[in-house]
Formats: C-alpha cells, sequence, structure tokens
C-alpha cells in the first residue's frame, strides 16, 4: 500500500516522483491509500488529464532539457541528473553534444517546451531519433505525448521509492 500517512508526510515523501511539481502527489492524497504504483500513477494521470492546458504546460516546463552541460543547470534536478547519467547523456562527444543542443533548440521553437522523454526507457540514439521524429508531430499530439513521458518517468521513480 502506498499513501497511508498524513497528507504532509506523503507529499514529503512522494512530492517529487513529478519534476518540481508536488501538487499533483498532494491532489492524489485523498485517494489514498494505492494499491500499488502502478494504481497510483494513474491516479496522478487523471488529475493532470483534468487539471487542463496551462497546468499540463507548466508540468512539462517543469522539467529539464535533455543532454545540457551538467553542472551548469542549476534547475536539474537530483533525480534527473542521475537519469541522464544513468543513460549516458552525461559523456556525449563534442559532436553529440551540439546534434542534441541543435535539435533540443528546434524542438523548443516549435513547441515552447523541453523535449520530455523517459531516459531510463531509451538509450540516446532513441532518444535522438525520437526527438527528430517527433518534432513533426502536432502540438496537441506532442502535449499528450510529452505527458505519457512524464507518467513513465513518475511510475518509475515511485516504484524506486517503493521498492515495487
Amino acid at each position: 500500500m502506498i499513501g497511508a500517512e498524513s497528507r504532509d508526510a506523503f507529499v514529503a515523501r512522494y512530492g517529487d516522483i513529478y519534476e518540481h511539481t508536488p501538487w499533483i502527489v498532494e491532489a492524489a492524497w485523498p485517494q489514498a491509500p494505492f494499491e500499488d504504483a502502478q494504481t497510483m500513477i494513474a491516479a496522478t494521470s487523471r488529475i493532470i488529464h483534468d487539471a487542463g492546458e496551462a497546468r499540463q504546460k507548466a508540468l512539462v516546463q517543469a522539467h529539464p532539457e535533455l543532454a545540457r552541460k551538467f553542472g551548469v543547470d542549476p534547475d536539474l534536478g537530483q533525480l534527473s541528473a542521475a537519469e541522464q547519467e544513468g543513460a549516458g547523456l552525461d559523456r556525449l562527444t563534442q559532436e553529440e553534444f551540439v546534434a542534441f543542443r541543435a535539435l533540443n533548440d528546434a524542438y523548443r521553437a516549435r513547441f515552447d517546451m523541453p523535449f520530455v522523454i523517459c531516459v531510463r526507457r531509451a538509450t540516446k540514439d532513441l532518444m535522438r531519433r525520437e526527438l527528430e521524429r517527433r518534432l513533426d508531430q502536432s502540438p496537441e499530439v506532442e502535449l499528450a505525448e510529452a505527458l505519457r513521458q512524464i507518467d513513465q518517468i513518475a511510475l518509475l521513480r515511485l516504484k524506486d521509492r517503493t521498492g515495487q
């Protein structure tokens, strides 16, 4: 079971599974306890879906861009840094870094948000291909895809936290 504690304890324990956005976990607390991580993420996903486009975009904006130079991004959260390191994004060649930077810039120019992908389920080559592919999507489709990726990230973080 997840979430048998007080609201404050619940938010303190799980509030960071969604990058810099603890309101999502706080909004899920009245539905707790949850049977497992999957059940909790289903609840938080509904909360995000019902939150409206402005809050959804704010959630996406809370995520860091991929492959930024490590040590120079004060907004890169501890969990995101570890995930990007695990995917090898902290060890890009100069050529790879330049390519990611150009794709990130093109993506931000098109969608006005950072590209989000569950890096723990991807290689750097897959991330690059996905960046290229997703640049062709409509803004509505891309926002929905970013939110799906964010749910995957949160699920893995929650499973880590709960040992599931």
